[in-house]
């Protein structure tokens, strides 16, 4: 599986001396980078030996190949041409395997993420925003269909918006159904809004059990790394003073991914495909967290920011995964609850097959599982835990809760201007 540390995507070609540039304009992880269009290429001037050379390495990197990447960009040939070429001539002038052969030239073995168009990435808005400005000259203002361009660029889709990413999610999140053998809790969690002057909002299904706010807010953690950025290689060095939980998502949501082990090959598997979709939660306005709970130096360095490049937290006393079994921790052996059980060999089999390594080092028996928080006090929008080993929570209604999530703010914001508006224009009669 390729690693998402950005100075192994980019190699040792033409993109490396992009690096400074990339991290000026947001471009700044590899998640983030492989969602450039041709537009955002034009505007910080790449070459088109240079957009060519990111086509082939996102390309490769969808299908855990990055080891020819340096080669392969170094031909001068474009993706196209390259995948016209003969399997003889990929073994013998690239080194390519036989193996691997077949997963290059098997176009629909990916796992692009497509963001559909009324999201907006951030790094976008600020290619928008420059040639908006750029085309206004002196103190001209700008027209009406300019702001309306401008306001649609910070727009965020509804919860109706059709996501679609790795192959196993292609349908409406409207239409999506969560199988019993999960613990997958949903709760509202929402701005407060006049329900009389904003009626068109609506809320999220609410269910009675799901863990009470109160009892995650003042967990105390500890901070391990920060998110990851092009040239941030190391951990936090100076040991950091722990904090209370609700900090973390004072001021934007969060999903937090309770991490059973992360050296364990199915957490791997599922850190990074979560973390593959980070453009959709960037446009959300949601950030990424990993929470574990022990601290081992050499896991934690392993995990991040090769399999995951989000925040990453210490819950020394294991709250948030006690607070995922009701107030207790959730926890199988070995023999019963891998070597016995079939969906959890199957879900083994899964992250295998994605070519992650592993290892055995650390407590492996506590189950974890995934919270959604809102921000400020708004409570816990949806939580998710392990039955089996190695079972993901479902992406598609992640993705949806906080759609959910955005559009309930964006209402409420939407209300408070409107109720501006009418002010303004009684002011003025």
């Amino acid at each position: 599986m390729a690693s998402f540390v950005m100075e192994e995507f980019v190699g040792n070609g033409l993109l490396k001396e992009l690096l400074p540039k990339l991290l000026e304009e947001g471009w700044d992880d590899v998640p983030t980078l492989k969602m450039m269009n041709i537009e955002d290429m034009d505007a910080i001037n790449m070459t088109q030996q240079q957009k060519d050379a990111l086509e082939i390495r996102s390309y490769l990197h969808d299908r855990g190949l990055m080891k020819y990447g340096d080669k392969l960009e170094a031909s001068g040939k474009s993706l196209q041409e390259l995948l016209s070429t003969n399997q003889l001539d990929l073994s013998s002038q690239f080194g390519v395997r036989r193996g691997h052969i077949a997963r290059f030239t098997d176009r629909t073995s990916s796992f692009v993420v497509s963001i559909p168009p009324s999201y907006t990435l951030p790094a976008r808005q600020r290619t928008i925003a420059r040639s908006m400005s750029k085309s206004a000259t002196g103190n001209e203002l700008l027209s009406v269909k300019t702001r309306r361009l401008m306001t649609i660029a910070r727009s965020i889709g509804r919860s109706n918006t059709k996501i679609i990413s790795d192959g196993s999610i292609e349908q409406s999140t409207g239409d999506l159904s969560i199988k019993n053998e999960h613990v997958y809790k949903r709760n509202v969690a929402q701005e407060a809004i006049d329900s009389q002057e904003c009626s068109t909002v609506k809320s999220l299904p609410s269910v009675d059990n799901i863990f009470p706010y109160s009892a995650i807010e003042n967990i105390s953690v500890q901070k391990l790394a920060p998110e990851y950025k092009i040239g941030l290689g190391n951990l936090i060095k100076t040991k950091m003073p722990t904090l209370k939980a609700s900090e973390l998502w004072r001021d934007k949501p969060a999903v937090l991914l309770c991490v059973r082990r992360p050296g364990c090959i199915m957490c791997r598997a599922e850190a990074h495909q979560l973390y593959a979709k980070k453009p959709i939660f960037d446009a959300l306005g949601i950030q990424l967290i990993a929470v574990l709970h022990e601290e081992i130096d050499s896991e934690v360095k392993d995990f991040w920011p090769r399999y995951w490049g989000g925040m990453v937290v210490l819950d020394r006393n294991k709250d948030f995964f006690k607070a995922l079994g009701g107030g207790k921790l959730l926890k199988n052996k070995l023999i019963t609850g891998f070597l016995l059980n079939a969906k959890a060999i199957a879900n083994f089999k899964r992250a295998k097959s994605m070519g992650i390594e592993q290892n055995f080092k650390g407590e492996g028996e506590i189950k974890g599982g995934l919270f959604v928080v809102g921000s400020g006090k708004n409570g816990i929008a949806c939580q998710f835990a392990e039955k089996n080993f190695g079972d993901w929570a479902p992406l598609a209604e992640v993705i949806e809760v906080c759609t959910q999530l955005q559009s309930n703010k964006q209402a409420f914001m939407n209300c408070r201007d409107n109720r501006s508006i009418k002010g303004n224009e009684n002011n003025t009669e």
